[in-house]
């Protein structure tokens, strides 16, 4: 084991990571470290922590803010971390953060989040396209490898897809380091990633977003499809391919191959074609 991947906290034998709620600690000095940096924190930033588990990131945090508070689902953890941590700036909040108020106070976000609800989480933290949250300045997530690609893929690449387009319409995202398996207790069976999110307004709003929306969900539902065949329900394909080209775009394009701006003038571009027919 090296010194980069040895476990901060050993697990009890009446606390362990509990499968119902995703929990694999994250026990990498490297990569606890790489997250820190990647936080950018500032002695006056309010952070949300989700899902703290044993405490080893939050440990880390506390003594660069103002304050953090801690969401903890598990009832056995909120315990453990009522009785080892004493700081002043430290707040915990017992649930789950799909249920409760975000925190109104926080301005950051920094997590290591389940696996399995993670589009959840990603709308909580930054709403959808017709109600975007404007409320952090700064989100840093260790999420699946996976979604990590996603979420800072370009128009082209094969990781990139609907959810590229819709976190990108409404933040700035930056892939910040591979982190493998080994670096957790449990080892889960996939790798992960870290990211930082920046929440800001629309480069391009779109005048209609949850018809861009509607429009994402139909040109991705079948990625090896051409976008003139996959949103036929919505417009005529020889209608389609006409406004493509006026637009410079190559009528056998398929839906990865457009960027974020791309999408929103297409769906403009349908929009008034639907008005004045």
């Amino acid at each position: 084991m090296t010194n980069s991947d040895k476990p901060i906290y050993v697990p009890s034998k009446t606390i362990r990571p509990r499968k119902q709620f995703g929990q694999h600690w994250l026990r990498s000095d490297d990569v606890l470290n790489k997250i820190l940096r990647a936080g950018k924190l500032q002695p006056s930033d309010r952070v949300l922590e989700i899902g703290p588990g044993t405490g080893n990131l939050t440990r880390l945090i506390l003594p660069f803010v103002e304050s953090l508070t801690a969401v903890e689902i598990d009832r056995d953890l909120c315990e453990k971390l009522r009785k080892t941590m004493h700081q002043k700036n430290f707040q915990l909040i017992e649930g789950s953060i799909l249920d409760i108020p975000l925190p109104s106070e926080t301005n950051k976000v920094i997590a290591n989040i389940p696996y399995n609800i993670t589009g959840e989480i990603l709308k909580r933290l930054l709403g959808t396209l017709s109600e975007p949250v404007q409320q952090f300045e700064q989100i840093v997530l260790l999420v699946q490898k996976e979604i990590g690609d996603r979420l800072a893929a370009k128009a082209g690449h094969k990781a990139y897809n609907a959810l590229s387009v819709k976190i990108q319409y409404l933040a700035d995202c930056q892939f910040i380091c591979d982190v493998p398996a080994t670096a957790f207790y449990p080892p889960p069976k996939v790798n992960s990633a870290v990211v930082r999110i920046i929440p800001r307004p629309p480069v391009t709003p779109a005048s209609d977003p949850k018809y861009l929306d509607r429009l994402l969900t139909l040109g991705f539902a079948t990625k090896r499809k051409m976008l003139r065949n996959n949103l036929i329900s919505e417009i005529d394909r020889d209608r389609l391919v006409l406004i493509l080209e006026s637009m410079g775009i190559n009528a056998q394009v398929r839906a990865e191959d457009l960027d974020v701006a791309q999408w929103v003038a297409l769906s403009e571009a349908v929009i008034n074609y639907k008005q004045n027919v």
